[in-house]
């Protein structure tokens, strides 16, 4: 993603130079654990969406950098949350801010980030903004909640499957992408394209975390973890209704035992494989690749669309 970021580079530190800002606490304790995040924070990638679809559609502005403040605030606050939920140890490679400062300071750093974010925009009268990652934030929590009650029946099918990945982790990029373009030409039709774009690209990216799960010659070793937390994904869901009810019954048994072996999991790999769902996530991570692609070429070209149709393929393309 080379010449994506590196035709935002600028724009790039000026949004970190407003996100430390906005993060920033008179409290110690408070100012130690957001200066942390900070510090560990990913690739940034929902912010570049940010600034490069303002960048594709118009020009990038003082409210430019606040979406892309408030999206990485919103964002960093549920993954807070979502390690409590998870009693996840790490993130990213480092130590979660839950394995460092536990349940209570995790939660309320997590409820403080949320508070910035609301302020930033309505300070500012971002209320239009605001409103679209709002309903993002709405959406990623139903979406949660929906996988939880059906991983814990194991009835989930491709239709509720699409509906979790939508509400859960396309619905922010789509947002991110719909409040960048909304920042440099308030036109709600162009927000709603870019929007589309952003729900698209990120049900893609979704896909494409699933096939980590079971390896192959494109994502490398299978992990097994998404078998081990009851996780259904595409893969295992094509399976469960495509193959043999012997197979679909050790699959089941396999995935609600909860000490799984090391031979259980490549069981249920090898299972999925056997039955097709491995090919099948592929085709509809490129189905969906391609719905991104298709909106985004409505575009005219620029340096900013090709930089956005490079991130698509880093989605899809990605080796973690």
């Amino acid at each position: 993603m080379k010449s994506s970021s590196s035709i935002i580079s600028a724009e790039i530190k000026e949004f970190e130079k407003l996100f430390k800002e906005a993060v920033k606490s008179d409290v110690p304790l408070l100012d130690r654990i957001t200066k942390y995040i900070v510090k560990t924070k990913g690739k940034q990638l929902r912010p570049m969406f940010v600034l490069l679809s303002a960048k594709l559609c118009g020009n990038i502005n003082d409210s430019t950098y606040r979406a892309a403040s408030l999206v990485e605030l919103l964002h960093t606050a549920t993954l807070v949350h979502d390690d409590v939920v998870d009693e996840a140890a790490e993130r990213r490679g480092f130590f979660s801010t839950y394995a460092l400062w536990k349940n209570k300071a995790s939660v309320l750093v997590g409820d403080y980030l949320l508070a910035k974010g609301l302020l930033l925009s309505l300070e500012n009268d971002d209320f239009k903004i605001l409103q679209i990652l709002a309903d993002a934030v709405k959406k990623m929590s139903e979406g949660e909640l929906l996988q939880l009650e059906k991983s814990r029946l194991l009835n989930i099918n491709e239709e509720d499957y699409f509906t979790i990945i939508r509400n859960k982790t396309a619905s922010l990029l789509a947002s991110a992408c719909s409040a960048g373009s909304f920042s440099s030409t308030k036109d709600l039709a162009i927000a709603e394209k870019m929007r589309q774009f952003g729900e698209y690209t990120g049900i893609a990216f979704q896909i494409k975390d699933d096939l980590f799960d079971y390896g192959s010659d494109d994502v490398g070793k299978p992990t097994g973890n998404d078998i081990k937390e009851k996780k259904m994904t595409l893969p295992l869901i094509y399976t469960l209704e495509k193959t043999t009810p012997s197979n679909k019954k050790t699959i089941i048994n396999i995935i609600k035992n909860k000490n799984k072996s090391r031979s259980d999991i490549e069981t249920v790999i090898r299972l999925v494989n056997d039955a097709g769902g491995i090919i099948y996530a592929n085709e509809k991570m490129v189905e969906y690749k391609e719905k991104a692609e298709k909106v985004l070429f409505e575009f005219p070209a620029s340096e900013a669309r090709d930089a956005l149709f490079e991130m698509l393929h880093f989605t899809t393309e990605r080796k973690k």
